[in-house]
């Protein structure tokens, strides 16, 4: 086991305190930083022992696939490292996106490369040819937009704020309420004119009416979409990002709490810190809410347009108190929260057990750990992980004083 050092990225839309308070480093930071990045993708691998003079897991793992992920991970996956690990620190929204499937980011891939676009091009949709299947967890209380509301409430959220276009688009909504009327009406916003454009400042001036309005808690229901949709409005002038909102599952994480997104999920982090595990790879088709490349048409053939509730993913337990792994249908990732805690009656509380034979990323969160295994061992504070490649000893993880909170990311079972 190593000592893993994260890639720190920065984007307007980060906090400049929470990721370099996190990982010990002065604070306020110069730049806003948004991510910290623990894997081993190609545009920012994590570093192995040394944060400065270290080898990169990129290279660590091209160097010996079968002994670092095992060998049929590494017959699997073609060599590679399955999952990437994050932190998000996200202080203003993130543009409106989603990301494509497998298929569609292996064409899309190719198709750039042939069209001879260079892979830093601010203009570039597909960085990598693989899917971006993700799952963030709330570290501190986490807001997103994600995924197509039911269209029988977005049709009484559309009538509530007492617009008189929104209640032509309403109309338009329940006399098709599925999947090809979602998908109309996205496509009339997100494709608009100047006529979208006056829409737009009508429906921030009808949500600042509606959160300035005397309701009772009934009447009030959609305050939070009506705020979201007026903070939106204030940041992003005249984006067509801000109508688009209205048709999003405005959702509250607490922390522990956890959202699943699979691809063609269109969703927009709004504000918060979360841990995120995904499949490997950058791609992110955008349509709108970011200064960043938008590209409206490719983003229309990866979305996924069925209406319906976005499901908070709680961690499910395996009969030991202090192991909860979060579910997902995905064979690239798996995620686990360990709380161990010494002042606990049950002895299984204050320890965790993490067989050999799988790569795991580990990654604590609060408190520090002792990552214990035969011959060695390694301490991780709060913001400090650690690299365990499949050839490594089986290893036990103790909370270095009364408690720690650590995620484990390891490669799914699907």
């Amino acid at each position: 086991m190593n000592r893993l050092h994260g890639a720190i990225r920065s984007y307007d839309w980060g906090s400049h305190t929470v990721l370099a308070e996190l990982t010990g480093r002065p604070s306020p930071s110069d730049r806003p930083e948004a991510e910290l990045w623990l894997g081993a993708h190609p545009a920012d691998p994590a570093r192995v022992d040394d944060a400065a003079s270290g080898v990169s897991l990129l290279d660590v793992i091209s160097a010996d696939p079968h002994g670092q992920l095992g060998e049929a991970n590494a017959e699997r996956f073609r060599g590679r490292l399955p999952f990437l690990l994050k932190v998000l620190a996200a202080e203003e929204p993130l543009s409106l996106q989603a990301h494509p499937n497998s298929m569609q980011a292996r064409e899309g891939f190719e198709r750039e490369n042939a069209n001879g676009v260079p892979l830093d091009s601010p203009a570039r949709n597909y960085k990598d040819d693989n899917h971006k299947p993700e799952l963030v967890v709330a570290l501190t209380r986490f807001e997103a937009l994600a995924g197509f509301r039911d269209v029988r409430r977005t049709v009484v959220l559309l009538r509530a704020l007492g617009v008189a276009e929104l209640d032509r688009c309403a109309e338009q909504l329940a006399a098709q309420a599925d999947s090809s009327g979602v998908r109309a009406l996205f496509t009339q916003w997100i494709t608009g004119d100047e006529h979208s454009v006056t829409l737009i400042g009508d429906v921030v001036e009808a949500c600042q009416r509606y959160l300035s309005t005397e309701r009772d808690r009934v009447a009030w229901e959609f305050a939070a979409e009506a705020q979201t949709a007026l903070d939106l409005g204030n940041r992003y002038p005249n984006d067509p990002g801000v109508l688009i909102s209205l048709l999003l599952n405005r959702i509250t994480l607490e922390p522990g709490e956890g959202l699943f997104l699979a691809a063609g999920n269109l969703h927009a982090y709004l504000r918060g810190v979360a841990v995120e595990i995904m499949a490997s790879s950058d791609n992110v088709l955008r349509g709108g809410l970011t200064p960043k490349h938008v590209d409206v048409p490719e983003l229309l053939k990866v979305l996924d347009f069925r209406p319906g509730s976005m499901p908070v993913v709680r961690a499910d337990g395996d009969g030991r108190d202090n192991t909860r792994v979060y579910e997902t249908p995905e064979r690239e990732f798996e995620l686990t929260r360990l709380q161990l805690d010494t002042s606990r009656s049950n002895a299984s509380s204050s320890t965790a057990n993490l067989a050999a034979g799988d790569p795991r990323i580990v990654f604590c969160t609060a408190g520090s750990t002792i990552l214990s295994s035969p011959g060695a061992s390694l301490e991780l504070s709060a913001g400090q992980s650690a690299w365990l490649p499949a050839s490594n000893p089986a290893v036990t993880l103790a909370p270095a004083q009364q408690r720690a909170q650590v995620f484990v990311a390891t490669i799914g079972s699907g």
